[in-house]
């Protein structure tokens, strides 16, 4: 099945999408939008342009678990978009995700500009690839 992927931040939020064997996550762009709203009607289309048939969202956790502020607002947006869309929506833990996306566009040389302007959607593949090992491994 088809998944889209977002790694939700203040101004840019990064989308990812899997092929439909659930293999292989890839970056499907990044939305420049601050208003919640706006926000969520763009990723639904776009998981409508996708064909995705549920959507997951990276849930950012303070490091000891706990959720702050930026959860809360990760959860108000994930509901937001479930009822927007109808499509079921998961929360992915995301820590770590934007560490280890950094860590792909060093190894791909990939600095200034060019790296801010994907960095949102390496991080979204990150969490599509991880939500993709849990389902894998029965724990999503």
């Amino acid at each position: 099945m088809k998944i889209l992927a977002v790694d939700l931040g203040a101004a840019r939020t990064g989308l990812a999408v899997c092929d439909e064997n659930e293999i292989l996550a890839s970056p499907a762009g990044v939305i420049n939008e601050r208003d919640m709203c706006r926000l969520a009607e763009t990723v639904c289309t776009a998981a409508k342009k996708h064909g995705a048939e549920r959507v997951v969202v990276g849930l950012p956790r303070n490091m000891d678990g706990s959720e702050g502020d930026s959860a809360k607002r990760t959860r108000a947006f994930a509901e937001k978009l479930k009822s927007l869309s109808g499509l079921p929506v998961f929360m992915q833990d995301e820590r770590g995700t934007t560490v280890t996306a950094h860590g792909y566009l060093n190894d791909t040389n990939t600095r200034g500009r060019k790296r801010k302007a994907v960095i949102d959607a390496v991080a979204a593949t990150v969490i599509l690839q991880d939500y993709l090992a849990r389902r894998k491994n029965g724990n999503a």
